[in-house]
This record gives C-alpha cells, sequence and structure tokens, in this order.
C-alpha cells in the first residue's frame, strides 16, 4: 500500500519532521473546501501542505444534510449561477463517485388552495432540470403520491411533485479527496492549530503551527497562503485587522429509525408555522429530519448542539407530516448540528442570505468562504486562478474529473451493493482492503450499510487520534446507532486495542470522554426531554 496513506503515529511523526522546507502554498483548514484546494494545488504542481485545527471535516463539513443538490430554493431567490454551477457539479459527481454520491428521488407536497404555488414549483423544476439537461420532473396526482409516500398526512395536501437530486456521506467524501491528494504528493496533518500568521513588510509569508497532541510548534514559511477555515475565517482575518464579515448560521437534525419514519425517498415539505422547507430524508440506514436556519451565537470552538427550540421545531414538522406514526422524543436516536459559513450582508431573515462562496485577498492572505458542499472543485480552482501572480506555474485542469476512477469492480462474493459502497468511498484502496481484512468483517452493522471493515481500515490507516474521530467521521456509527452505538462498544474496543494500541486505561478515557460528548452534542437537550 502507498506509504503516503498509512495515516498513523509514525506518519504523523514523519509528516512533522518534513515541514521545515518551502512550500508554494499551505491551506489552513481541513473540510470540503480546503480539501479541494489541496487536491488541485498537487493536480496543478503545487508542493503543497494542509493543516487542520481538529479533525479532517470537523466542522460544518461532517455535520451538513447530506445532500449533493443544486438548491432548488436557491433558484427560487433568483441565485441562478450558485444553482447552475451546483446542479452541473452534481451530474459529474455522480458520474465519478457511485458509491459515495448516489440520487436521490424527491417528493414536494402541495397544499390545498394554493394553485399558484403548484405553478411555481413546476416552473422551477423544469428549469433545474433544464440546468441539469434531464426531463425527470413531474406531477404526481394525490393518490400517485399516497403510493410513494404511504405514511405522509395528505388531508392537506392537494397534489404532490417528483424530482431528482443526490446525497453522499459528507465525512467520507472529505475524505477521499484528502487521500487522493496524499497519493498525488500533497502532504496534510490534522490537529495541527495554525495559531499565529507570520507577515513581514505587512504582507502573510508563513504560518506558526502547534501540534495539538503534543504541544510542540513550527514556523513556515510559503509562496501563497489560504485561509480555507469556514465559519472560523474572520478569526484569522483578525490578525491581519480585517473586519468581520462571517454570519455564522446553524443547521440542526432529528434521527428516526428507518422503522419508525420509514422513507423510500426524501421529502420537501412546508414546516407548518413559519413555511420555511423542511427535509425528511432517507440516509444511511435511517431517516434524517432538518434542518434549522438560525443565528449560531455560542462559542465556534465549541461543538454546536441542537437547541430545545429547534428540537420543538422539528418534532413539530415531524408531527404534522406524519401523524400516524405516533414519533415523539422518545423515538429519536441522535441529533447534530453544524454551523454554515454564510458571508453577512445584513438580511434579516437568515434564509435569505447567499450561499454562494467569495474569495477575498487581504496582505498576502487569501479567504476561501460559503459555497456548498457540491461545488468544492470550482471554488478550488476560482482560487488558484488568483494565486497566478504569485504562482505563475500553477496550471489549471478544468476538464479533469473531481475524483479519481474507481476500479471497475472487486474480487470476490461480496454482495454488489456493498462492492459498490466500497469502490465509493475507498476506490483505489478498496482491492486492499479485501486482501488485508478479516473477510467475516465486511457484514452490515445491525442493518445498517455501514460495516465492521470501514472502522477497521479507519482505525489502522485514517489518522483516528480519538473515538470521535472513529465513530462520528471516519464511520458514522455514533450518529445512526442509539446511545453512540454503546450497545457495540465491545467490538468497538477490541479493534481500537489492536489497530491504535490503546490499553485499558486510554480505552476507559476516551469512552468516557466519548459518551459525554454524544450526550452534549448529539442527544437530546435536557430541557428538551
Amino acid at each position: 500500500m502507498n506509504q503516503r496513506l498509512q495515516w498513523n503515529a509514525a506518519w504523523r511523526e514523519r509528516t512533522w519532521s518534513e515541514l521545515q522546507q518551502e512550500w508554494d502554498v499551505i491551506i489552513i483548514g481541513g473540510g470540503i473546501t480546503g480539501a479541494g484546494l489541496l487536491r488541485e494545488a498537487t493536480r496543478s504542481g503545487l508542493n503543497a501542505l494542509l493543516l487542520e485545527a481538529r479533525d479532517f471535516a470537523w466542522g460544518t463539513s461532517s455535520r451538513s444534510s447530506k445532500l449533493v443538490h443544486g438548491g432548488l430554493r436557491y433558484l427560487a431567490q433568483g441565485q441562478v449561477r450558485v444553482t447552475y454551477d451546483s446542479v452541473v457539479e452534481r451530474e459529474q459527481l455522480l458520474n465519478e463517485a457511485p458509491g459515495l454520491v448516489g440520487p436521490l428521488g424527491f417528493l414536494i407536497g402541495l397544499p390545498q388552495g394554493k394553485p399558484l404555488k403548484r405553478w411555481v414549483y413546476q416552473a422551477g423544476l423544469l428549469a433545474y432540470d433544464a440546468l441539469a439537461r434531464r426531463s425527470e420532473a413531474h406531477y404526481l396526482s394525490l393518490p400517485n403520491l399516497r403510493l410513494l409516500a404511504p405514511y405522509l398526512d395528505e388531508t392537506k395536501l392537494a397534489a404532490g411533485l417528483r424530482y431528482s437530486d443526490a446525497q453522499t456521506d459528507d465525512a467520507r467524501l472529505v475524505l477521499r479527496i484528502l487521500r487522493e491528494a496524499a497519493a498525488a504528493g500533497a502532504s496534510l496533518l490534522n490537529y495541527a492549530a495554525v495559531t499565529q500568521l507570520v507577515r513581514e513588510a505587512e504582507q502573510v509569508v508563513g504560518v506558526v503551527v502547534r501540534d495539538q497532541l503534543s504541544e510542540r510548534e513550527q514556523t513556515l514559511k510559503a509562496k501563497a497562503i489560504i485561509n480555507a477555515t469556514g465559519v472560523w475565517v474572520d478569526q484569522l482575518r483578525q490578525q491581519i485587522q480585517a473586519p468581520a464579515k462571517m454570519r455564522p448560521l446553524r443547521g440542526s437534525h432529528l434521527v428516526f429509525a428507518h422503522a419508525e419514519l420509514p422513507l423510500a425517498q426524501a421529502i420537501n415539505l412546508e414546516h407548518p408555522r413559519d413555511r420555511r422547507p423542511v427535509f425528511f430524508v432517507p440516509w444511511e440506514g435511517v431517516s434524517i429530519v432538518g434542518t434549522t436556519d438560525l443565528d449560531h451565537e455560542p462559542d465556534l470552538w465549541q461543538e454546536p448542539s441542537i437547541s430545545p427550540a429547534e428540537v420543538a421545531y422539528l418534532l413539530e414538522a415531524v408531527q404534522t407530516a406524519f401523524p400516524s406514526l405516533g414519533l415523539d422524543l422518545t423515538h429519536v436516536i441522535s441529533t447534530w448540528s453544524g454551523v454554515r459559513p454564510v458571508v453577512d450582508t445584513g438580511a434579516s431573515d437568515p434564509s435569505k442570505e447567499s450561499r454562494d462562496y467569495v474569495l477575498w485577498q487581504e496582505q498576502g492572505l487569501l479567504t476561501v468562504t460559503g459555497g456548498k458542499l457540491t461545488t468544492f472543485r470550482l471554488i478550488a480552482l476560482e482560487a488558484l486562478k488568483l494565486l497566478r501572480q504569485r504562482l505563475p506555474q500553477i496550471k489549471l485542469w478544468p476538464h479533469a474529473p473531481r475524483l479519481n476512477p474507481a476500479p471497475a469492480d472487486l474480487a470476490g462474493n461480496l454482495a454488489s451493493q456493498i462492492k459498490q459502497r466500497l469502490l465509493g468511498r475507498y476506490a483505489a484502496e478498496a482491492p486492499a482492503m479485501l486482501q488485508t481484512l478479516p473477510a467475516h468483517e465486511f457484514a452490515a452493522i445491525e442493518g445498517l450499510p455501514s460495516l465492521w471493515a470501514e472502522m477497521r481500515w479507519a482505525a489502522r490507516y485514517e489518522a483516528v487520534t480519538n473515538l470521535g474521530d472513529l465513530l462520528l467521521r471516519r464511520s458514522r456509527l455514533g450518529m445512526l446507532l442509539p446511545n453512540g452505538a454503546a450497545a457495540y462498544q465491545a467490538q468497538i474496543q477490541a479493534i481500537c486495542t489492536e489497530e491504535l494500541g490503546w490499553d485499558a486505561q486510554r480505552w476507559a478515557n476516551e469512552w468516557q470522554q466519548y459518551q459525554q460528548l454524544i450526550a452534549q452534542h448529539y442527544g437530546l437537550p435536557s430541557e428538551a426531554r
């Protein structure tokens, strides 16, 4: 296996020992934007380094609604370019990453007594399909809507519409991009916090980076520094006295077992209170309900959490849409919240803020923020264009694939859906997984599509430093099973002992901290309970 992809303790030490060199570009931030930048910078021939203060995809990029979509709502707001770019990128990702990015059917319920709304939606969907050069959206009579969503309360609905979008595992998408960048020669570190920008003649020329695990520090120089820290960009920008521009917006979700909230496809309905769209989405064997859109006031360095008001808001949407299922708080498996990096334009309604990306060049620091999960590659290409004055050797490849081609198939007797999952998430690494991991670990966990082999591979090769890394981002069991997958404590401990070398005391500490994390930030707040 490629040594550059064996992200373990030896990899971390080796990478730290190699930091003292002249970098072409240092990228700060290990979410989807930073990952896309690292991949394209490496493809462009640059000597590139990515530094992430916490874990890869720790922030917004593991806490989204898991949709790879063009943004039908943004089209309605007149953000045509955002929607067009997103639709084109969605289609490319669907073609390049089956098993990681997959099609998702969407239903829209049309309320009674509002015929104009039907025509507005239909016109929007026609435009949406036209941007993707497809023709899939269609009208559903009430009986046909009932067939596709049998538990949906239709008493206040006149009919429905159906259209297509896509979804992904956002954290795994980030990991695949990062690992393909590393395989191509990029360097990267998680738990490596940039504490200070280094300036010469009022220009940013480097960074001071601190190892969050050992507290060692190094000063690094580069021809270009990119601030891709998402909602945190102002915290670096303030070091060069740049005015704050971000408006952190929180989006929260409830998770139900698929058996309790059965969804064959996603459903888009208006919330009964404020008419905002609420999504009911099948994902990874569970059903997600979201999202909210609120100004986020707490410290950005704290894990975001759902508020009691958000719980009540989302549960009201569930109970209104599916009253026959009798769902209440006791049926909630988990929650999660993410903070969106949105530029503050002064809109009174957070939902009216633009989701487009922005680029700012300030005293040698290039800041990249905003945008959507779907458009990570377009954002990276636009950012690199701005660096050509300092790095004229940059050669962009706008027609290259977003992701490297995966093998056509895998040997063995695995079910086809498992093979596609492995090829989508691990691509060129999938054959090595089959050759080196125990065959019985390619079994699904409690009816979910997740595999034990994925957890072992992550612990062995994917820079796991704590249980949150393993169970919330490399695998998603902490979100998909009750109490953060506590029922599987023994099996998880065995993998961590064998692959990470944790002794009994280390495991006890990790498990205690992880359970506190789950209770405080991925469960229901005590006021809601």
